[in-house]
């Protein structure tokens, strides 16, 4: 326990739009939320104003970042970070720290959101976890015992990058049939734009209508009941669980946690994840695996990243 107990930590996670920042007690009792619009290259001065308006006339101890990137904790640097323009990325850390005066923890999007749910969300009780994230990109992380595994280059829990599809679309990484590119946020868009334009009977969707819809539009019009949307959601749940049938087999690990946008659509999406994971699965293996949603919404990074924070100094209470 420390001395000062009134003592905050903050959490910030840098989106591809937005920032959204979190403060946590040291007891981890989330005490304020904030959002702000996010522009690449204005980070710096984005990251200072919210830590500013989070503090609420209480002392700061230090902040958690969580960044779309590879991150080196030990040397504080961003090795690898389509989200962040080169410039900001070489001297992130100490230039956040000049310009707030305070500690700052690195860490990527993905372990931080597993750390949240670990601690306060959907990870409770458990020993070991993976935890998914399915937005724009797909992300994850693995927690054994309590501590982050990264592994020996940084990157472990890289599931996003597991080829689900030899013959599929190319990735980012230069691979091709990433599950990436079927199942994050715009590749779910553009699997359901092209089925739209080559299937008449697709055309009853109210999505048909929209021209700009998103991955979020598709799950909300799913649990509004769209058939289409449905339909689309629950192939991407398959592949999904497809995955998730890796992890289980490779890992038996006690608790997979799924989080991002892609689950707003709730059971629509979790039940063909757990159905074809345990069609995938060596059952002994799956039989001792939960597999269930995330429970900290939209903040889990910011939240995970407070968390860090906090834990990173010792200061766990």
């Amino acid at each position: 326990m420390p001395e000062n107990s009134a003592e905050i930590f903050a959490g910030i996670e840098v989106g591809t739009a937005n920032i959204r920042a979190t403060t946590v007690s040291v007891h981890g009792e989330v005490l304020a939320r904030r959002e702000a619009p996010h522009q690449r290259e204005d980070l710096i001065s984005e990251v200072g104003k919210l830590v500013s308006d989070l503090s609420l006339g209480q002392s700061i101890k230090s902040v958690g970042l969580a960044i779309p990137g590879l991150v080196n904790r030990e040397t504080d640097r961003v090795l690898i970070s389509t989200g962040l323009p080169s410039v900001v990325r070489a001297d992130l850390h100490s230039e956040l720290m000049k310009a707030t005066g305070l500690r700052f923890e690195l860490e990527n999007d993905a372990n931080a959101a597993a750390y949240g749910e670990y601690i306060s969300g959907a990870g409770r009780g458990a020993r070991d976890i993976f935890y998914i994230g399915i937005g724009d990109a797909i992300g994850g992380a693995i927690i054994l015992d309590g501590k982050l595994w990264t592994g020996a280059s940084g990157c472990a829990g890289e599931i996003g990058h597991v080829t689900i599809n030899t013959e599929g679309a190319e990735c980012v990484c230069g691979n091709t049939g990433c599950l990436e590119t079927i199942a994050s946020g715009p590749n779910i868009v553009r699997r359901a734009r092209d089925r739209l334009d080559r299937d008449s009977t697709s055309s009853l969707s109210r999505l048909a209508t929209t021209e700009d819809f998103t991955a979020a539009d598709l799950a909300r019009e799913a649990t509004n009941g769209d058939d289409f949307s449905i339909m689309m959601i629950e192939r991407t749940g398959k592949f999904i669980g497809t995955a998730v049938a890796n992890i289980i087999n490779l890992l038996s690990i006690e608790r997979i946690i799924l989080g991002g946008e892609v689950m707003q659509a709730g059971d629509l999406i979790l039940k063909p994840i757990i159905k074809e994971a345990g069609e995938r699965s060596f059952q002994p293996c799956f039989e001792s695996t939960k597999i269930v949603a995330a429970e900290l919404g939209a903040d889990g990074g910011a939240i995970g990243a407070a968390l860090l924070a906090r834990d990173a100094g010792g200061w766990k209470a």
